[in-house]
């Protein structure tokens, strides 16, 4: 399996949403938003669940939790939105660069 920065940055934003951005208040632009078809969507804890067709894609928002850092932050990014099976996209997608990689996501 390959990682590519698409995976990476994903994976970042599921785990930025999971624990925070940094010591203290997360900013807004880590909450780990994921945009597609007009609708915001957050990490769920969903483990279990079966990636069915690719429906499009979704937007990664950016995130930069340390505006007064030098450091420029994690751009915005484009990846895969999958649906998951049996549930309505309006209520959950999962996200990755391939159904093999799709991390769950819930309408927010």
């Amino acid at each position: 399996m390959t990682i590519t920065r698409k995976t990476l940055l994903v994976a970042a934003a599921v785990l930025l949403a999971a624990t925070g951005c940094a010591e203290g208040e997360a900013a807004a632009s880590c909450s780990g938003v994921v945009t597609f078809d007009s609708r915001d969507y957050l990490p769920t804890e969903k483990s279990v669940f079966t990636v069915g067709e690719r429906l499009g894609t979704a937007t990664v928002g950016e995130c930069d939790d340390t505006p007064n850092d030098s450091g420029d932050g994690i751009p915005e990014s484009r990846t895969g939105a999958y649906r998951i099976e049996g549930v309505d996209p309006a209520v959950g997608i999962a996200v990755g660069d391939s159904a093999a990689e799709a991390a769950p996501m819930t309408a927010g």
